[in-house]
């Protein structure tokens, strides 16, 4: 009688011990949840979060080309203003409104007529096309590369500063819609004090600020 009772109370201990582990187990699970309710992050997810555009290549800039094992196909050559690039066998290439990949792509499907898995790599060495102009009562007036995402005031503080005559007030910048040229004011004062953002806009290819 007594060895059952004894069988029946390890039985009971046993299950209990079980039961408490589970719900540590349980315990442990939600407390992760909650530190981090938005579970775990896919390769996916992090790969489809803050992609550029792919940048596409333009007049005046200039491309490294690369084939593996052919060193008299390799070399840099600039992109005419006709959007074509001079290669050996393959003459002129449209190269104007593809990505360096693309690129890369085309002219290695040309270059298999003359060799047995041509292995192509295209870079921009130099971005020539995309560019934008700053004139009047600046230090350094000119054209300047558009970088992505760049502002006015970007813009500006690579002109080594204003002269002492500039009206940093009445600063607009020059940009052509649909044909038509419009003028889109922008306050310097304003501007790095951070009132009213949206007037320093993101610019495009070929805006010119004027510094009057």
């Amino acid at each position: 009688m007594r060895t059952k009772i004894l069988i029946l109370l390890t039985a009971s201990l046993m299950v209990g011990s079980t039961h408490a582990r589970s719900e540590l187990r349980t315990l442990q699970d939600k407390k992760e949840e909650a530190k981090d309710p938005k579970g775990p992050t896919t390769a996916a997810a992090v790969q489809s979060t803050g992609q550029e555009p792919a940048y596409k290549i333009g007049p005046q800039d200039v491309l490294k080309i690369d084939v593996w094992r052919e060193d008299q196909l390799t070399r840099t050559v600039p992109v005419r203003p006709d959007g074509m690039i001079s290669l050996p066998l393959l003459n002129d290439v449209q190269a104007a409104g593809l990505t360096a990949m693309q690129l890369a792509s085309t002219i290695s499907e040309g270059l298999k007529k003359y060799i047995n898995n041509p292995q192509v790599t295209v870079s921009v060495t130099e971005i020539n096309s995309r560019r934008i102009y700053v004139t009047g009562e600046v230090a350094k007036a000119g054209a300047y590369p558009l970088l992505p995402h760049m502002t006015v005031l970007q813009a500006l503080s690579s002109c080594g500063g204003f002269t002492q005559f500039a009206r940093i007030k009445n600063i607009h910048v020059l940009r052509t819609e649909n044909g038509k040229q419009v003028k889109l004011p922008f306050n310097y004062k304003e501007g790095i004090s951070g009132k009213n953002p949206e007037q320093n806009i993101e610019l495009q290819p070929g805006d010119v600020i004027v510094v009057p």
